[in-house]
């Protein structure tokens, strides 16, 4: 088969074409070397690549059996995963050159399903706010967003079909509504987290980017163990519950016209489509999630608080510091108060299968920021599985969009229902 935009084709396709033999890993592979040497000096995505070890890989698996659901599949892994052959730095030069024992659980878990892992993509300064090199495909004056920069554009540029992410406040959701793919984040707890740099461990959760719905169920299956995931298509429409939050006046122009023009279009189609009546007091998570988050981290960074303080960034500094002054009291009633509040959000569910919700204020800002979080913190703080969804275009031509809301730990029925709208509203 020839490797011209091979690097194109949506990873459950090439799946069930490396599935049947009908399409080499190694041709995919070199399709997707091709448009890494062409774009990578302007885009930047990687922190690490090693196309010789994933060629060999690759080979391997062709002339062996088949491993698994991923075989054969090129992937990119956040540089905040630990990985045993290639370095991991997690987006800090506290950490150059550092070679990990073995590779994180969910690394393991793909690779063991067959996928070639061909590098490890850029990360911001220990997955916070501080921008690495890595630019927004669609516009270079642009972020991909943060902090799982490189591995968003990589799949946005068609560098790679998949890639591994992280979101503590809004690190998959943001990037994937900037760079215009799909960003799954799982329901906390279901992905193991084993090898990764953890922030936060009330709201660190690992999931990825695709191209497609059927993309990130397909990686979602590995990483979950649930094929559920990967067989999800809703048998009937999907109740909807709208849900834009306190937050909505900071939305923009290009957001409220998407959202404008996904209700018009999913009303008269699904079960149900009304206001989620969010609960009086929901306007406090954003605060809430941001202060558990600063705790955790300035407890979880430790080491790099105490012996590299110097090496860190101002904004790091300052939000480690902010942690510092929560004590240990006030936290243990932050987290009770996020107990009480995910049984409340789950009252939600028995009226609505999701919730339809902004994912960011607009599109990407221009490079110097990552871009601000607002409309994901409060579904990290709870724990619920999201999805972002490209819809468009703002007026500026960068990509725009909405996340779905699901149950926690009903991540198949929240990717069965986000392909039912997809396939209806499009990207």
């Amino acid at each position: 088969m020839k490797t011209h935009r091979l690097n194109e084709l949506p990873a459950w396709q090439a799946a069930a074409l490396l599935q049947r033999r009908e399409l080499r890993a190694e041709d995919l592979l070199r399709a997707c070397l091709e448009r890494i040497e062409a774009r990578e000096p302007d885009v930047q995505a990687f922190a690490v690549l090693d196309a010789d070890a994933a060629l060999a890989e690759a080979r391997s698996l062709d002339a062996g059996a088949l491993r698994g659901p991923l075989h054969g599949l090129p992937l990119g892994v956040k540089d905040l995963f630990d990985t045993a052959d290639l370095p991991t730095a997690y987006g800090t030069p506290i950490y150059a050159g550092h070679r990990p024992a073995a590779d994180a659980a969910a690394v393991a878990l793909c690779r063991e399903a067959g996928a070639v892992l061909l590098g490890k993509t850029v990360s911001t300064e220990l997955a916070t706010m501080q921008p690495g090199p890595t630019r927004n495909p669609h516009d270079l004056a642009h972020t991909p967003g943060g902090s799982s920069s490189g591995s968003v554009a990589a799949v946005a540029d068609f560098m790679l079909p998949l890639a591994l992410g992280t979101q503590t406040a809004g690190s998959i959701i943001r990037p994937a509504a900037y760079c215009g793919v799909v960003g799954y984040k799982p329901s906390l707890g279901r992905v193991p987290r084993a090898g990764i740099k953890l922030q936060s461990e009330s709201c660190d959760t690992a999931g990825g980017f695709g191209r497609s719905v059927r993309d990130v169920a397909l990686l979602g299956a590995a990483l979950l163990g649930d094929p559920r995931l990967n067989d999800a298509r809703a048998s009937e429409a999907p109740r909807m519950g709208l849900a834009p939050t306190p937050q909505w006046p900071q939305a923009d122009a290009d957001t409220q016209r998407v959202w404008a023009e996904a209700v018009r279009a999913m009303a008269p189609l699904a079960a149900d489509c009304r206001d989620a009546a969010l609960p009086e007091g929901f306007e406090a998570l954003v605060a809430l999630q941001k202060a558990v988050m600063c705790f955790e981290a300035a407890r979880s960074l430790t080491h790099e608080r105490v012996l590299h303080r110097e090496r860190l960034s101002p904004a790091l500094r300052t939000m480690l510091d902010e942690g510092l002054a929560i004590d240990g009291v006030r936290h243990a009633g932050h987290l009770r108060s996020v107990a009480q509040w995910r049984l409340r959000i789950d009252a939600l569910f028995e009226r609505h299968d999701v919730l339809l919700t902004p994912s960011t204020i607009g599109t990407a800002p221009l490079f110097e920021s990552t871009g601000d979080p607002v409309f994901c913190r409060a579904w990290s703080l709870l724990g619920l599985p999201c999805i972002h969804l490209p819809f468009g275009r703002g007026a500026n031509g960068l990509p725009v969009g909405l996340q779905l809301i699901g149950r926690q730990g009903d991540d198949h029925r929240l990717l069965a229902a986000a392909q039912w709208v997809h396939e209806r509203l499009g990207g």
